[in-house]
């Protein structure tokens, strides 16, 4: 019996509904479809270049692009192959490249343009396996530079074709000799804490997870079909992005768009208005900062007529909480009103407009930020998982929502908490095959029975229901031996539309400190409107003014938590941590030690003059 893939699902969708669409990009102002049979055939095409290049089985291919459909072809093309896929963020500085590059032992990469092309031959000495480099965009390549591993993509495809051709069933060949065990990709961690690790998937892994989601009741209901819409914004690099784009999109047929760029996401929300949405606590975050300095900027009378709205949205997310996510008949019939009064044309801006599912992944995220969303209408629900499971674990499931907490286990999915250490242990058929080349972290990830150790601490609420406190790494142990989980109160803090990010510290000390990132566009329009003239970020963090909004954020906060947990101090960065200096994973996670160090001075003068 053959063992069903990425492959087979793209090949069998193209068999039956050649026609239909599967993939959007926008081109010149127009969005172009790709449909299934046509992908299909590219997929072919890259799979029978990869033959004629030497690719065999377990090679690994790397694709270093931001998102557009070239990335999907190349990653299911290497599974066609019983290649390995290898993604590698587009923010990602040469020496991170030449460390992933030489680290999974690259034989082919895929980059996009020539900004990632010269990352990859500034660092190509060190890659000993790197054979070809296949760039997706000519300008300033083609004809300029003489690598012999340089290959243009028309060139690639028209190598395919050829073999194609030549060895028509070539391709077929490998598909048939698939089998469940088959590594399929390396997904790195995001080194936040030493060098990023690869993640070792497999085919079975993934096919469990796909099946959780659409044959277990794993999320929406009904399940994804092709009647629904996604854009794809974040890195497909990230295990989330990859499950709910590419791994999705080959088993229910949705309907992939693809964004024009990371800065015009909210543009595209608002022109593909997505059925399906899914977003990193940043994402949500920006949106939520978004729509109330839109609201702030209203007439005194639109702001009067928003803020009672926003009360009732307020109410009504009390009641979905308390409910399970379930409407009672009177907040129903608020919400119906709401809708034609604001909700409506507060979703349609926002790009929520036809969301009938959305979940928040990857990091904790505030539950005011989740309850504002559901409220106003958006089926909003946190979900747990981590590369290392493939994303599978944990999920608020319709009508059984619990605000604060990351839901109850999948189906299949065995969920542990240690008696002793608290840490989150998950057993289920989507944990990875281990870290490759690193047995020894293998060892100590996956124990002898199977279990994950995840690093996550968390316990149980209302006996089913998963809340993660901290990373292990991350709990806090003051100077009197208080544990302190630093994520709740940054996530607190983030609820305010004037706060980016938040870094509580404290461990060793005798009270917490923090240091607060601003968000630029919200506090500088707040500045504005007062005119408080200003040049820079810096500049900004620098006013008495903005200190004062901030210490008002920072008071209220602090009257939610007991004298232990409370900031005692804080300093306002003076610049927006970025990840090409080494202050954010490419996930947009602050790396607390990186950061710390960085600013190092600014914590010393807390505890210097803090009382």
């Amino acid at each position: 019996m053959s063992t069903t893939t990425l492959a087979t699902r793209v090949r069998d969708n193209a068999a039956a509904h050649p026609h239909d669409v599967a993939l959007r990009r926008k081109s010149r102002g127009v969005w172009e479809p790709t449909t299934w049979a046509r992908y299909w055939d590219l997929i072919q095409d890259v799979a029978h270049a990869m033959i004629a290049l030497g690719i065999e089985t377990r090679d690994r291919v790397a694709i270093h692009s931001e998102n557009r459909p070239e990335w999907l072809i190349c990653d299911i093309a290497a599974v066609a192959v019983r290649g390995v896929s290898v993604g590698i963020y587009p923010t990602n500085p040469s020496a991170e490249v030449g460390y992933l590059l030489e680290n999974s032992q690259v034989t082919l990469l895929v980059a996009e343009d020539q900004e990632q092309v010269d990352k990859a031959l500034a660092v190509s000495d060190q890659c000993p396996d790197l054979a070809h480099i296949v760039y997706l965009e000519p300008r300033g390549i083609r004809g300029h530079y003489r690598d012999e591993r340089l290959i243009f993509w028309d060139d690639f495809l028209a190598l395919g074709r050829e073999h194609r051709r030549t060895d028509e069933g070539a391709v077929a060949r490998r598909m048939e000799q698939a089998r469940p065990e088959d590594l399929i990709t390396l997904v790195y961690t995001s080194g936040s804490t030493g060098p990023p690790k690869g993640a070792m998937l497999t085919t079975a892994n993934v096919e469990f997870a796909i099946d959780t989601v659409m044959t277990r009741g794993g999320t929406s209901d009904p399940p994804p079909g092709p009647s629904d819409y996604v854009l794809t914004y974040l890195p497909l690099s990230h295990v989330a992005e990859r499950f709910f784009t590419t791994w999705m999109s080959c088993a229910s047929r949705l309907q992939v768009t693809f964004a024009e760029s990371i800065d015009t996401v909210p543009q595209n929300l608002q022109e593909v208005q997505p059925t399906l949405v899914m977003g990193v606590p940043r994402i949500w975050e920006k949106l939520l900062a978004s729509a109330q300095i839109r609201l702030e900027d209203a007439t005194w009378l639109k702001r009067r007529w928003s803020a009672f709205w926003l009360a009732r949205a307020e109410w009504i997310g009390d009641v979905l909480v308390s409910n399970g996510g379930r409407h009672t008949p009177s907040s129903r019939a608020w919400y119906v009103l709401g809708w034609l009064c604001m909700y409506r044309a507060l979703r349609v801006r926002t790009g929520l407009r036809f969301t009938r599912y959305a979940v928040s992944g990857a990091a904790p995220i505030a539950p005011e930020v989740l309850k504002f969303f559901m409220g106003i209408g958006v089926p909003m629900h946190e979900i747990y998982g981590m590369t290392e499971n493939s994303a599978i674990a944990t999920t608020n499931k319709p009508g059984r929502v619990r605000l604060g907490t990351v839901g109850e286990p999948h189906d299949g999915t065995e969920v542990r908490i240690d008696e002793n250490t608290g840490e989150i242990l998950v057993r289920s058929p989507a944990v990875f095959a281990g870290y490759w080349r690193n047995p020894e972290k293998t060892a100590e990830t996956i124990d002898a029975d199977g279990w994950l150790h995840t690093g996550d601490v968390g316990e149980w609420v209302d006996g089913t229901y998963l809340k993660i406190t901290d990373r292990m790494k991350d709990i806090i142990i003051t100077a009197g031996g208080k544990n302190v989980s630093p994520s709740e109160i940054e996530n607190a803090l983030k609820v305010s539309p004037y706060i980016k990010e938040a870094i509580v510290i404290g461990d060793g000390r005798r009270y917490l400190t923090a240091l607060i990132g601003i968000e630029l566009e919200t506090v500088g329009d707040w500045a504005t409107r007062r005119r408080i003239a200003y040049t820079t970020y810096r500049d900004l963090t620098e006013k008495p003014e903005v200190r004062a909004l901030v210490q008002g954020v920072v008071d209220a906060t602090n009257s939610r938590f007991n004298a232990v947990e409370q900031i005692k101090a804080f300093a306002l960065l003076p610049k927006e941590l970025d990840h090409d200096e080494g202050e954010l994973t490419a996930t947009q996670k602050v790396k607390r030690a990186a950061v710390t160090e960085a600013f190092a001075p600014l914590v010393d003068d807390l505890y210097a003059r803090a009382t």
